[in-house]
């Protein structure tokens, strides 16, 4: 499959992507509210509403930041500048572009950019600054299914 067609099916996975995360944070924001606005009956409803609060809040921003991440590959296929690393300007291998869509620095530039502390490339950075103190990954979400 030549370069051009599988950058063009990325760019369908990424909408996708991006109207379902769309969704689920509509979706996520809504509940956040309604929890707000119920009062519970007691002191172990509140800690369990406000738990709960929490785990849709955090997984709200991991959501946001997947969306913004797919929102300047989108962007980045738009200029013509999709594929090529923010780091060194050589082309994405499209092995890492089917694994990661947004993905927006090769293999050795992202490891070079996680080692002085930087997680993501500096378009997203720039253009979806949350001003946030930490970042927050999966494991500091903690989900009981029992």
């Amino acid at each position: 499959m030549a370069r051009k067609e599988a950058v063009a099916q990325l760019r369908q996975i990424l909408v996708r992507r991006r109207d379902a995360l769309r969704k689920a944070l509509a979706g996520d924001l809504s509940s956040l509210k309604e929890l707000r606005q119920q009062t519970s009956g007691d002191m172990m409803d509140a800690a369990m509403d406000s738990a709960q609060d929490e785990i849709s809040s955090q997984l709200a921003e991991v959501e946001s930041r997947e969306l913004a991440h797919i929102d300047v590959a989108l962007e980045r296929m738009r200029q013509g500048d999709y594929g090529s690393c923010e780091g060194c300007g050589h082309g994405i291998p499209l092995a890492r572009l089917q694994a990661l869509p947004y993905a927006t620095m090769c293999i050795t530039c992202q490891r070079e950019a996680e080692k002085n502390g930087d997680t993501i490339g500096s378009g997203a950075k720039q253009m979806f600054d949350f001003g946030l103190d930490s970042d927050v990954s999966s494991g500091d979400v903690e989900i009981d299914i029992s």
